[in-house]
């Protein structure tokens, strides 16, 4: 059994690691923290696990060697901590922002400070295993993508490996567990219920990690939805040469036929003929889909994930996985939800 570690267990992201590290067959998750919540059961921050661990938090103080640690701390902590960590873990898994880019500029240009810890940058594995397996089997650092970055890649990645993408404009639709678990003015009941605001128009901190992944002329938005979990990007593809539906399938296709967590969807009919994320809750699937502008040299391209789970504690998993060498799809099997 591989030893892993959940730093900051007491979040959202780190409940749903900890919800999928406690069914995982070769995985013991042996500590759990959290400092507000120290010596209480895990299930006091996630009652759904009641039952289904004993585990009390710790505090980050009180962390023993291990074989894998997993931190789900705020963005800031990680980069400050990381030696610590490495001292108790040879593998850790960033599930923050800290090491998500390899360029300290573009990281104080999108973070508004210098990076803390310059010396690792570039060192992290980014974690989106449909782009870097082959690096992640040999990772012993990892950051995991941003959610919303997580869509947005997936789904214009084809089109970036053929080469046909001139430009594109992201907006993507977000819940409200994006924020977390701590309450803000904007997260506040009465403040988000049936609200659909615009919170980012431009500078979105992932719009450098996309930029990253895809290089090109990327422009990104985001917007707040009245929904608890999942992302809907929206990528108006503007493309340099003709493509009818067939050249589009075969281009998804050529990219897409193998990966476990990666479905094409795109009906002709019906009210689920697009992708969309509220079929995906508490699953690990990227739903990709498109639509050629007959008028216009644009595709229009549909990425849905969970946001908890492929953009976060989903992707972590699915990157242990991949690093011990054991099916991509261990633990992650669950199909989601219909209806939720």
């Amino acid at each position: 059994m591989i030893r892993v570690a959940i730093a900051g267990g007491s979040g959202y992201a780190g409940g749903e690691l900890l919800r999928l590290l406690t069914a995982h067959p070769d995985a013991d998750v042996v500590q759990i923290t959290s400092e507000r919540l120290a010596g209480k059961f895990a299930h006091r921050a996630h009652p759904n696990l009641r039952g289904a661990t004993r585990l009390r938090f710790r505090t980050l103080g009180e962390l023993d060697e291990c074989d894998v640690l997993f931190s789900c701390l705020p963005h800031g902590e990680s980069a400050r901590r990381i030696d610590d960590f490495r001292r108790v873990a040879p593998r850790v898994v960033d599930l923050g922002a800290d090491f998500r880019l390899s360029d300290a500029a573009e990281y104080e240009r999108f973070y508004g400070r210098p990076h803390p810890r310059p010396d690792l940058l570039g060192r992290f594995v980014y974690g989106i295993a449909e782009l870097n397996r082959g690096a992640l089997a040999e990772a012993d650092l990892v950051a995991c993508a941003g959610c919303n970055a997580t869509a947005a890649i997936l789904g214009l990645r084809p089109l970036y490996l053929e080469g046909v993408a001139d430009s594109v404009v992201v907006e993507v639709k977000v819940g409200s567990s994006e924020a977390g678990n701590r309450a803000t003015p904007g997260s506040h009941h009465p403040e988000r219920s049936g609200a659909m605001r615009s919170y980012k128009p431009t500078g979105h901190r992932h719009l450098a990690e996309i930029r990253a992944a895809l290089g090109g002329d990327i422009h990104f938005s985001a917007t707040a939805v009245e929904m608890v979990r999942g992302v809907l990007a929206t990528c108006h593809a503007f493309v340099n040469r003709d493509l009818d539906d067939k050249a589009l399938w075969r281009i998804y296709r050529r990219a897409y036929a193998a990966e476990p967590f990666v479905r094409i969807v795109k009906e002709r009919s019906g009210i689920h003929r697009y992708p969309d994320p509220s079929l995906l809750a508490g699953s690990n699937y990227c739903d990709v889909g498109f639509e050629r502008d007959p008028s216009a040299n644009r595709v229009v391209v549909l990425s849905a994930i969970d946001n908890l789970m492929k953009g976060a504690a989903g992707q972590a998993v699915q990157a242990f996985n991949v690093m011990h060498g054991l099916p991509e799809t261990r633990g992650l099997e669950f199909p989601g939800l219909h209806p939720a």
